[in-house]
């Protein structure tokens, strides 16, 4: 038996990231083919997506605290358990509505991304968590490009269900390497809720913590923004194909995992802060940039995606840094900082896709779009700066 304070495998703890980002979106290319099974329309289906990011930011809320309270162990092995079981129920579904409330149970897997970075910060040091978390964010910019093909493939040899099953089996395989390999890491646990939530108003009331969240939420809100106006503008337009599109679309997880690439390789040497900075004001070079090109005819798509390949660039950058800064605020809230920080990003990006969505339907949708992400690249530099502010008052004179 390992010792309560062994470090997990790396391979592990992508690996638990990996099965949280592939399930929002493998089935994806199948959607229609489910709504057609059912009988039922298409909105009531498409519930599959919006429903779980709702249940998801919902239980990312409740499972940092509860895991600083009995441990991140317990949580990752169950939220696998119920992940394996919805699966299966989603897979033998007999109509819609059993069909989304397996699907919404299926969320437990989330347990994994949010609880994956607490670990890493109970385990590592800030400089080596850093590192740590920017190599699992390369499975994060990785998984959401190869799920949909793979899922794509599966549903059109074997039918939607195998997606399901697919998801049955890995979370099955995840249960078993978690089970092994994952020892509690967190050693100091609250005793109860009531002494949780009586430290909790302390994270609340933190400054620090707060401008940590809206580095993430506004870094992670300008690929949000794209997510959602892209395959619009795309269509309409640059009269992309869907296969074109999707090439398109699927290349901007370069741009981040490179980014997370030079935040492994550089970030001892030149600090989590430098990086956090510098990716932010990549982002907005890249996007405001792609908008002066198209505003002086230099109208391509390549333009637009590569503004967005820049955007992930300076993603890559930030994300690691700022996750785990969002967590060192209050170490012994760690959990509790990972869980809030998840959920108010989610909720934001439940919020803005539809609005982007909304806009950039007209003429001009291109530079709406590119202006979206803009400006969300810049309420990041100015997070980032009041974050670099705190930093250096925390320094020793």
């Amino acid at each position: 038996m390992q010792s309560p304070r062994a470090k997990p495998r790396l391979l592990t703890l992508i690996l638990l990231t990996s099965l949280a980002v592939m399930s929002l979106n493998m089935f994806l290319p199948s959607l229609s083919h489910i709504a057609t099974d059912f009988g039922a329309p298409y909105s009531v289906v498409s519930l599959s997506i919006g429903g779980y990011l709702g249940v998801s930011a919902v239980l990312q809320l409740v499972m940092g605290p509860v895991s600083d309270m009995i441990g991140r162990r317990p949580l990752i092995l169950g939220g696998l358990a119920l992940f394996t079981l919805a699966s299966v129920g989603c897979a033998l579904a007999g109509n819609v509505w059993i069909f989304l409330g397996f699907r919404m149970l299926q969320a437990g897997v989330v347990s994994g991304m949010v609880l994956s970075r607490a670990v890493i910060r109970d385990v590592a040091e800030p400089a080596e968590a850093t590192r740590l978390l920017a190599v699992v964010g390369s499975a994060m910019a990785l998984a959401p490009l190869l799920a949909p093909m793979l899922g794509g493939a599966l549903g059109e040899v074997f039918g939607w269900r195998s997606n399901f099953w697919v998801f049955a089996l890995s979370g099955a395989a995840m249960f078993v390497l978690s089970w092994i390999d994952l020892a509690e890491t967190n050693l100091k646990r609250q005793n109860s809720f009531r002494a949780q939530f009586r430290t909790y108003p302390d994270l609340l009331r933190s400054g620090p913590f707060w401008a940590y969240c809206a580095c993430l939420i506004f870094s992670i809100g300008g690929f949000y923004a794209y997510l959602a106006g892209a395959p619009q503008v795309g269509e309409k337009a640059f009269g992309l194909s869907p296969s074109s599109l999707g090439l398109m679309m699927g290349a901007t997880a370069v741009g981040f995992m490179a980014g997370n690439l030079v935040a492994t390789r550089i970030g001892a040497r030149v600090g989590t802060m430098a990086l956090i900075v510098s990716g932010r004001w990549a982002s907005l070079i890249g996007t405001a940039g792609a908008m002066g090109l198209l505003a002086i005819g230099l109208f391509h798509p390549a333009v637009l995606f590569g503004g967005a390949v820049v955007l992930g660039f300076g993603n890559g950058l930030t994300l690691p840094g700022a996750n785990v800064g969002v967590m060192s605020v209050a170490p012994h809230l760690a959990g509790s900082a990972s869980g809030l920080s998840g959920a108010l990003t989610v909720a934001a990006g439940a919020v803005l896709t539809p609005l982007v969505s909304a806009m950039v339907g007209g003429p001009m949708g291109v530079y709406v779009l590119l202006g979206a992400m803009a400006a969300m690249s810049l309420a990041g530099v100015f997070a980032a700066y009041v974050i670099r502010n705190h930093e250096r008052r925390l320094q020793p004179v």
